[in-house]
């Protein structure tokens, strides 16, 4: 006797080689033996062989129409051999029964199954709408097709054209669109970003490169939605100081300001006075979700993006000429030693005497180390600040600057990009430095003290992460730290701005230690800000192959980081160089550079050669880009 069952979906012939009322133990075709179950078994017969049974079973199958079938059953249950003796108007063999049991099975939308051997037609209503989406999937098949083919030929239907952006940085992937274009580039080879080019829909790189930015952060447009204005207020005590900032060129949104005076023939007191938008607008206002939605101001070479509109920084940026409220810190210190003698936090307005500039005040980090003087305004007062911020960097017994190491500015005027170096750790950076840390850890220790909730900043084992808590920040080597220094452009700064007015002026504050409001502010900035490090990153490698391309650039020098990494000598540019020897990381190396793909930012060096070490004296006076 010979069986046909059914084993995980999939019919299958054996012959019997002996039985039990629950089992049967079977040969396949090829000689395969096996234990199957007896409520598999959908068929039992003698003749023909199963290899027979199952090549004209599937020929009896072919000539059979599905419609029919259902129409000549629609209605209640019915079971295999019945319709099979109904359409061939006898007995069935057992191969027109096994012909029509394949067919049933291979036609689900037009027979359920209702158990072994049995099933029953679908309700017309029901087959109407599955045969509809089958016409449907098979109509947007052929339409991906064709959309398939003309992108492989470099024709962009309009369809795919409107989602351009979508596709470029957000693709779902199951939208048709997405799985044309998916087909199209596996075709070509090429990346969707260079098929679009190729089809003439992106033309400017820099545009490219940008919209990923945009597209995740302002897909609605850059625009800031309609908001009160900022309310400056105007009855806080106005100070009697010659307060000056001190910021890179183009910097709008000015945050701090410093002052020094005299007080006695041995003390000095130092004024640090941060804006104060705190003052001017309430959490919960929609001046503060704006700042909440953004988060912080995000700075991209020849673009920024700010965390609140222009009109707010307008009123409370600290620019020159105007008075602005501010949160200030005053630290009285000896003229001799500059030893701390005393510290008070007020709330106040202060006239700003001046908006000095990193480009025209450099020559003082000179002129600080030499003795000699430059000329320059407020050069006495900054000189003084100088040594008190190198005392105070001592005293903590931590750098506030991770060494003489360049950081790059890029500006971008007209399609041209400059590049400038401007080295950490000179005299106007510790400055600066120095006091803004001065700041923050006063105030954050003020806040601890009083058990008033902030978002904090926190290191230990090398790791830095954000906290409610005040805790230890070893790399700074103080005993717990928060930003207040720029509430203009960083949303956790804001935040604690709020906190420290409260205390000052010995008020509630606006937020509790376990305030959702906080933490999911504290969560959302650390992610946010990932995300725009990121993009910044990204966004100045392109402008470093902008450059490279800009000065035809065909050789240049290196610095090797570790196996084939290397970071170009004058500019922050890092790569990989296949050609490169085995070299020890610090190792300089000459390369040749290839034309920068500015679409895939890709760029090709190879190494032709190892340089010299560089003499410490001559390593300052490196070829800068400009």
């Amino acid at each position: 006797m010979n069986v046909l069952y059914e084993e995980e979906g999939e019919f299958k012939v054996a012959a019997v080689l002996s039985q039990s009322p629950a089992s049967f133990q079977v040969e396949s075709p090829r000689g395969r033996r096996s234990k199957i179950k007896a409520a598999n078994v959908v068929l039992r017969f003698e003749r023909p062989t199963g290899a027979e049974l199952l090549a004209e079973a599937r020929a009896f199958a072919e000539g059979l129409d599905t419609d029919f079938l259902w129409q000549c059953r629609k209605g209640g249950e019915f079971g295999v051999e019945e319709l099979a003796r109904d359409y061939v108007g006898r007995e069935p063999r057992p191969a027109e029964t096994a012909g029509m049991l394949f067919k049933l099975h291979a036609a689900p939308m037009y027979f359920y199954r209702r158990g072994r051997g049995r099933y029953q037609a679908a309700p017309e209503e029901t087959l109407k709408l599955a045969l509809a989406a089958v016409e449907k999937k098979k109509r947007l098949r052929e339409t991906i097709a064709h959309w398939t083919v003309r992108l492989a030929r470099l024709e962009c239907p309009p369809e795919i054209a409107r989602l351009r952006d979508e596709l470029l940085y957000a693709p779902d992937r199951s939208r048709p669109e997405s799985k044309a274009l998916e087909a199209a580039c596996g075709a070509t080879g090429l990346t969707a970003a260079r098929l679009f080019e190729r089809c003439g829909l992106l033309a400017d790189s820099h545009a490219y490169h940008l919209g990923r930015f945009l597209h995740e952060f302002h897909p609605g447009g850059d625009g800031f939605p309609a908001h009160p204005p900022a309310l400056p207020p105007q009855d806080l005590p106005l100070a009697q100081v010659a307060a000056f900032s001190l910021d890179d060129v183009g910097t709008t949104e000015i945050d701090d300001a410093l002052s020094l005076e005299r007080v006695s023939g041995d003390e000095l007191r130092v004024g640090i006075h941060i804006a104060a938008p705190a003052l001017a607008f309430a959490p919960g206002s929609p001046l503060d979700a704006i700042a909440r939605e953004r988060l912080s101001t995000v700075y991209l070479p020849g673009q920024k993006y700010t965390m609140l509109p222009p009109d707010a920084v307008g009123q409370l940026s600290l620019d020159e000429a105007q008075e602005r409220p501010v949160v200030s810190l005053y630290v009285n210190v000896s003229a001799r030693d500059f030893a701390v003698r005393g510290r008070h936090s007020r709330l106040e307005r202060v006239r700003v005497a001046a908006n000095l500039r990193y480009a025209t005040h450099n020559a003082l980090n000179a002129a600080f180390q030499s003795g000699t003087q430059a000329g320059l305004s407020f050069e006495d007062e900054l000189r003084t600040l100088w040594r008190f911020a190198e005392a105070l960097e001592a005293r903590r017994g931590k750098a506030s600057t991770g060494g003489a190491q360049p950081e790059y500015l890029f500006r971008v005027e007209e399609g041209r990009v400059a590049i400038e170096p401007r080295m950490r750790g000179s005299p106007l950076d510790k400055l600066v430095a120095e006091l803004m840390i001065l700041a923050n850890a006063t105030w954050s220790e003020l806040l601890a003290e009083r058990d008033v909730a902030a978002l904090y900043r926190v290191q230990a084992a090398g790791k830095v992460r954000m906290s409610v808590h005040p805790e230890t920040h070893e790399g700074l080597g103080v005993a717990s730290y928060a930003w207040f220094t720029s509430p203009l452009r960083r949303y956790v700064d804001l935040v604690n701005q709020w906190q420290l007015a409260a205390a000052v002026r010995g008020q509630r504050a606006p937020f509790a230690r376990n305030s959702e409001s906080l933490l999911a502010s504290l969560r959302a900035f650390e992610v946010t800000t990932a995300r725009h490090d990121e993009h910044q990153r990204a966004m100045e490698q392109y402008w470093c192959l902008r450059w490279l391309e800009q000065e035809r650039v065909r050789e240049a020098e290196a610095v090797v980081l570790r196996d084939n990494l290397v970071r170009f000598s004058a500019l922050p540019l890092v790569v990989r160089v296949p050609s490169l020897p085995v070299l020890t990381p610090g190792s300089r190396v000459r390369l040749e550079v290839g034309a920068p793909d500015l679409i895939e930012c890709k760029l090709d060096c190879a190494w032709r050669g190892t340089l010299e070490p560089v003499a410490p004296q001559a390593q300052a006076r490196e070829q800068k880009p400009s």
